[in-house]
């Protein structure tokens, strides 16, 4: 319905739409295809639909929700799980620290995913896509050739309330970015153009 109320054309809404899309927990463009988000949930998967997603990296700790791994099944999505812990030393060891997943390791892993454009259209995803995420999102940063206060800006953009965690800005910051090959043919061109 559209009324004409003083001039400016007003239009209500007066249905909700049949198709709700709905992006992930702190959902946001990186690059061109290169996507970051918390983990994907079953009422993100219209969102997810339209972005064609070729891989995910899964950075979090625990196992995905069962409705994700299918959705990934039903796309051809290649779930890559670069953070998690190994059951056997979770349930052995009560001492392991899910944190010591997020280590050299673990992000070199990622960035060279990241660094390979057959995986494109790409998301890098955690629990809630703030720390995990902006770890490894802070190291392709500094690969980009970001200075560190850019990073850390952006880092904190996605922490919410309780802010960022100086142990994070820190491991991007001591990250050795040398270990990561870019190679021309084979690199988006967002990381060609900051390498050369």
């Amino acid at each position: 319905m559209t009324e004409i109320a003083n001039g400016p054309q007003v239009t209500k809404i007066t249905r909700p739409p049949k198709l709700r899309i709905i992006p992930p927990l702190n959902f946001c463009p990186v690059e061109h295809q290169l996507y970051r988000s918390g983990q994907p949930n079953i009422i993100n998967q219209s969102f997810l639909e339209d972005l064609n997603l070729k891989t995910i990296v899964w950075l979090a700790t625990e196992e995905p929700q069962e409705e994700f791994l299918d959705f990934c099944s039903q796309h051809n999505v290649n779930l890559e799980f670069v953070g998690m812990i190994n059951d056997y030393n979770y349930n052995y060891n009560s001492n392991i620290n899910p944190w010591d997943t997020l280590n050299d390791v673990t992000i070199t892993r990622s960035l060279e995913i990241i660094a390979n454009k057959e995986n494109y259209p790409l998301l890098v995803c955690c629990g809630m896509g703030r720390h995990r995420t902006g770890t490894v999102i802070g190291c392709l940063r500094r690969l980009q050739n970001w200075n560190l206060a850019s990073v850390s800006e952006e880092y904190r953009r996605f922490t919410g309330a309780k802010g960022g965690r100086i142990q994070v800005e820190l491991l991007i910051e001591s990250f050795d970015i040398s270990v990561i090959e870019v190679k021309e043919e084979t690199a988006p061109e967002f990381l060609v153009e900051y390498r050369t």
